[in-house]
């Protein structure tokens, strides 16, 4: 599949009269600027940054203590620190999860493919 996106669009016979050329979705579409790595990277380092933001307002409006119980374990913490561990805790858990349904694809992949 071609992409005409970093050719220049010429003139033809299906020009208007007067000779200029007349612009059409595809090739307004063509003047986009590419995206790169360097750009996902600055956008994703804007989205964390926001994200910490909001964190922070989070944990300041929510410093009231909480008594917290797990397993034999008992202790009293910011109820903004409980939920953020909870998340963590959530968050590390769905990576083990994913990483072991990668590797098994990966595996099934490659016993299919004879590599």
């Amino acid at each position: 599949m071609s992409s005409n996106r970093h050719r220049p669009r010429t003139a033809s016979a299906a020009d208007d009269v007067s000779g200029s050329p007349t612009t059409s979705p595809a090739s307004a579409a063509g003047n986009r600027v590419p995206q790169t790595r360097t750009g996902t990277a600055w956008f994703a380092v804007c989205s964390a940054a926001l994200l910490c933001v909001v964190l922070i307002i989070f944990m300041a409006q929510n410093t009231r203590s909480v008594e917290v119980t797990f397993l034999w374990t008992h202790t009293s913490l910011p109820l903004a620190l409980a939920l953020l561990i909870a998340a963590v805790g959530a968050t590390i858990l769905a990576v083990v999860i994913g990483t072991a349904r990668i590797a098994q694809l990966r595996h099934l992949y490659r016993r299919g493919h004879g590599n």
